[in-house]
């Protein structure tokens, strides 16, 4: 399940009728509208970014919506499948990090834990 916020460009003129053809949609769930800067802000969900982006293009495709564009996402796949590289291991943690014997203020930290041998 993939969820993603959308925020809804609208002259000011048009944003009330906008937010009522969005609140009354069934691709878009409504949450948030600022008639002074006409910005309406709608959540999608889908079963893959494939179904979000054609939600999207049907918010684009509303009367009077002048831009319409994801600016946060979700992802539960990508989620799940972070998590089980952490489980099986994950990527090496430099050895300097799990010794409880030297102190955070003596760790240099010069760009690039994965090339320094630490």
């Amino acid at each position: 399940m993939n969820i993603s916020s959308i925020v809804v460009q609208v002259r000011q003129e048009y944003v009330e009728e906008v937010v009522e053809a969005l609140k009354t949609a069934d691709f878009c769930d409504y949450h948030f509208h600022d008639p002074a800067m006409g910005k309406i802000i709608v959540t999608v969900e889908g079963k893959d970014v494939g179904e979000e982006i054609a939600k999207v293009k049907q918010i684009q495709a509303v009367p009077h919506v002048v831009s319409a564009e994801m600016m946060m996402a979700y992802s539960e796949e990508e989620l799940d499948a972070e998590r089980s590289k952490l489980e099986m291991g994950g990527p090496n943690v430099p050895e300097m990090l799990n010794d409880d014997s030297i102190r955070a203020e003596d760790i240099v930290y010069h760009g690039d834990l994965k090339k320094m041998d630490l």
